[in-house]
């Protein structure tokens, strides 16, 4: 029951949440955790929040750490090497973490230990146990965490997840979600020395499926209860040397309520052929809900699909990281506190020690209280 509470209140303002968020000036301090692609995107976007001076800036590669400079030249920030010597830095309230997914609980850790408020790229962790500590250390400190799951932001998603609320597809029976895309990511790209290292990065489903898993348990209303599923590297065996991630695999999780859940990714879906992409069906007892086509359709024999939204240009992460000053200064929401970030990570590890394991993995055992 507690879980459902948590997550059926996630959509508009959690019920009976208390956001530890102190008065903070007009003006915040902020430092970045690795400027690599997603650091270098995130810090764009947090300077475009009204109030945000980019006071910080902390990469081990020089070349990264040059070129964040120059697009934060507007505030002339500092740089660091090391990223404690960052914390120590008394004019820096707020820091975002964008570092290779292993080192996420370690600097959050720390920067909680140090007062800041942290924006966490997710996932939470790649661990139980690390995500264990960091929940029990966010849960009882002063300052805000929002973890980086930004499709809790997007107002199509929060619509379609409140006409689910609202009984429109009747009980939840399943949900069919996919992440297929056409090519494997650069096997010399920016992030090719920790992507393809399971180890570093969480695996596939934990690098990336987080958000997609976060938005079916978002959909549901639930944590799973039970995981399985088959994967590998299918089509780049050890390519690139040394290669431990999959690059497909399917999965299929049950939910206390008993609802099922099958998802797939996979890099190998040809750009052209059909059904690629990313998608969320729900089905229901009395129809289904394309959750990013935003159509309702009845079951009838014959069914015309009711629209349900307009499309819009939006712009998730700028709602997001926007979302995280808000709670800071105002005391509004957190747009995805360390209950909604642990949860997506333990989901998507509960997938991939299945795959792992060869056997059904339980949500009890990652023990973990949310």
């Amino acid at each position: 029951m507690q879980r459902r509470l948590f997550l059926f209140g996630s959509l508009a303002a959690p019920l009976a949440q208390t956001v530890r968020a102190q008065a903070t000036p007009d003006q915040i301090g902020v430092g970045m955790i690795g400027v690599g692609n997603r650091g270098a995107h995130t810090m764009r976007v947090a300077m475009e929040v009204p109030g945000v001076k980019m006071t910080a800036l902390c990469d081990l590669k020089p070349d990264r750490l040059d070129k964040a400079a120059t697009a934060a030249a507007r505030d002339n920030p500092k740089t660091y090497t090391d990223y404690r010597k960052l914390l120590e830095d008394k004019n820096v309230q707020a820091v975002h973490i964008a570092t290779p997914c292993d080192l996420h609980v370690e600097m959050a850790l720390a920067a909680l230990k140090a007062g800041k408020h942290i924006y966490l790229e997710k996932p939470a962790g790649i661990e139980p146990r690390s995500i264990r500590e960091l929940v029990r250390a966010a849960k009882n400190a002063k300052t805000v965490l929002t973890v980086g799951q930004q499709m809790r932001s997007s107002a199509k998603t929060k619509a379609m997840v409140g006409h689910l609320r609202e009984g429109i597809v009747g009980k939840i029976v399943m949900v069919k979600a996919q992440r297929h895309a056409g090519d494997d990511l650069p096997h010399d790209g920016p992030s090719a020395d920790w992507f393809f290292d399971a180890k570093r990065s969480g695996d596939v489903i934990v690098e990336m499926s987080v958000h997609n898993l976060d938005v079916c348990n978002w959909c549901i209303g639930e944590y799973p209860e039970r995981a399985a599923g088959f994967g590998g590297a299918l089509v780049w065996p050890n390519d690139p040397p040394g290669r431990t991630n999959m690059d497909g695999y399917s999965l299929t999780y049950e939910y206390p309520g008993g609802a099922k859940l099958s998802y797939t990714q996979v890099f190998f879906h040809p750009n052209g052929m059909k059904n690629g992409g990313q998608y969320t069906l729900v089905y229901g007892t009395k129809g289904a809900l394309d959750m990013d086509g935003g159509l309702y359709y009845p079951r009838e024999r014959k069914p015309e699909p009711r629209k349900l939204w307009e499309a819009q240009p939006e712009r998730g992460d700028q709602s997001h990281i926007a979302g995280f000053y808000d709670t800071i200064r105002k005391g509004s929401p957190n747009p995805a506190d360390i209950t909604v970030g642990a949860s997506g990570a333990l989901t998507a590890i509960m997938g991939r020690e299945a795959i792992y394991q060869k056997r059904v993995t339980t949500w009890k055992e990652m023990g973990v209280e949310l």
